[in-house]
C-alpha cells in the first residue's frame, strides 16, 4: 500500500477538520460552490467523485463483465440486502430511536421529519462511491460495475414506491433530472473514458494499464479528501450550530451502517463468496445515494426541514463510517479466497 492508502483515515480526519474549519472562516466561497449545480447535483463535487472512480474504472476489462452470470450470488445478496432488507431496517431503526429512545428531546414534527430523512437515505442505495470502496478492499472491478448498474436500473423503478409505502405518502415524485444526471456524471461518463483509455494502453503495451493505475491511485485518494472538505465545508455551521442533533441523527444511521455490513458479511460467508466479490457487496448496501436522498427530501419537506437536515448528516457519517468497515473486511481476510474473520 502507498502512503495515501496506508494512512488514509489520517488524511480523511484531516479533511473533516479542514472542511469544517474552512466552512466557518470562509462560508462565502462554499455557498459560491455550493451554488454551482444543477438538479441537485453539485458540479465541483461531480468532479471529485470523477476523478475518485476514474482509475477503477480503467481496471474494468470488459471480455470479463460477460462472466458475471456466472456467479450471480454476489449479485444477488447485493439486491436482497439494498432492496428487501435496507429499507426496512432503516425504517425501523428511526422510529425505534425518535418515536421512542429520543422522544423526550425532540418534537413530534422535528421526530417525524428526521425519520423521514433517514427513511430516504435507505430506499437510496449508492452509485458513485462504490466504486471507491470496491478499489479500497481490492474488489472485482467488473463484478462491481454489474453491481451498480443493475442497482440503478432497480432503483428507477423501485426508489418511488417504496419511498411512498415507508413514508405513508402518495405523492413521493422520484427527481429524474437529479437521478439521470448523477448516473451519467458519476458511471457513464468514467466508464466511457476508462473504456477508451484501456483500450489505448492496450495497444501501447501489455503492461501499460497497470501502470497508468498506479500512478493514478493517488489522483483517487486525493478526489475523496476533496470531496470530504467540501461536504464538511458545505455544513459547518450547521455541524457548529446543533451538534445534538446532528449526534442524535447519527446514531440510528450508524447503527443501520454496521448492521447491513453484519448482514452482509454473514450472507457473503453463506454463500461462500470470494473475497474481492464479497468485499463490494458487503459494501455497497451500508453507502447511499445522498444526491437523491437530499433531492427528495427538499421537495417533498422543504430547503429547512428536519428530513433534509437528516439526509445531510447521512452525508456527513458516510465516510468515517464506510473507512472503518473497508479496514474490517482488509482486517479480516486480506489474501483468502473467502470472507472470513
Amino acid at each position: 500500500m502507498g502512503l495515501f492508502e496506508r494512512y488514509l483515515t489520517v488524511w480523511v480526519g484531516l479533511g473533516i477538520l479542514a472542511g469544517v474549519g474552512l466552512g466557518l472562516w470562509v462560508p462565502g466561497a462554499f455557498q459560491a460552490i455550493a451554488a454551482l449545480e444543477y438538479a441537485q447535483v453539485n458540479l465541483v463535487v461531480a468532479v471529485f467523485i470523477w476523478v475518485m472512480i476514474y482509475p477503477m474504472m480503467i481496471q474494468i476489462d470488459w471480455a470479463a463483465v460477460k462472466d458475471v452470470g456466472k456467479k450471480p450470488q454476489g449479485l444477488a445478496l447485493t439486491l436482497v440486502v439494498n432492496w428487501l432488507i435496507k429499507p426496512f431496517t432503516m425504517a425501523a431503526l428511526a422510529v425505534l430511536f425518535f418515536q421512542y429512545v429520543f422522544a423526550p428531546w425532540v418534537d413530534p414534527q422535528s421526530a417525524s421529519e428526521y425519520i423521514a430523512g433517514m427513511i430516504l437515505l435507505g430506499v437510496a442505495p449508492c452509485t458513485a462511491m462504490v466504486f471507491v470502496w470496491s478499489q479500497l478492499v481490492k474488489g472485482d472491478a467488473n463484478y462491481t460495475l454489474v453491481q451498480v448498474s443493475v442497482n440503478d436500473l432497480i432503483m428507477v423503478v423501485a426508489f418511488a414506491p417504496i419511498a411512498a409505502f415507508l413514508l405513508g405518502v402518495t405523492n413521493v415524485t422520484v427527481p429524474w433530472q437529479t437521478l439521470v444526471l448523477s448516473t451519467v456524471l458519476y458511471v457513464v461518463l468514467p466508464l466511457a473514458a476508462g473504456m477508451a483509455t484501456r483500450h489505448a494502453l492496450q495497444r501501447r503495451s501489455s503492461h501499460a494499464v497497470a501502470d497508468v493505475v498506479a500512478r493514478t491511485k493517488p489522483w483517487s485518494i486525493t478526489g475523496l479528501i476533496a470531496t470530504v472538505v467540501l461536504l464538511f465545508g458545505f455544513q459547518a455551521g450547521t455541524i457548529v450550530a446543533k451538534p445534538l442533533v446532528i449526534a442524535m441523527i447519527a446514531v440510528p444511521l450508524i447503527a443501520q451502517s454496521y448492521g447491513i455490513f453484519f448482514i452482509s458479511w454473514w450472507g457473503a460467508r453463506w454463500l461462500k463468496l470470494p473475497h474481492n466479490v464479497a468485499g463490494p457487496a458487503c459494501l455497497i448496501g451500508t453507502s447511499n445515494f445522498f444526491e437523491l436522498a437530499v433531492a427528495v427530501a427538499i421537495s417533498l419537506f422543504g430547503l429547512n426541514s428536519g428530513a433534509a437536515l437528516a439526509t445531510v448528516v447521512g452525508v456527513l457519517v458516510e465516510v468515517p463510517v464506510m473507512l472503518s468497515l473497508v479496514a474490517l473486511v482488509n482486517a479480516w481476510n486480506p489474501q483468502k479466497s473467502t470472507l472470513n474473520p
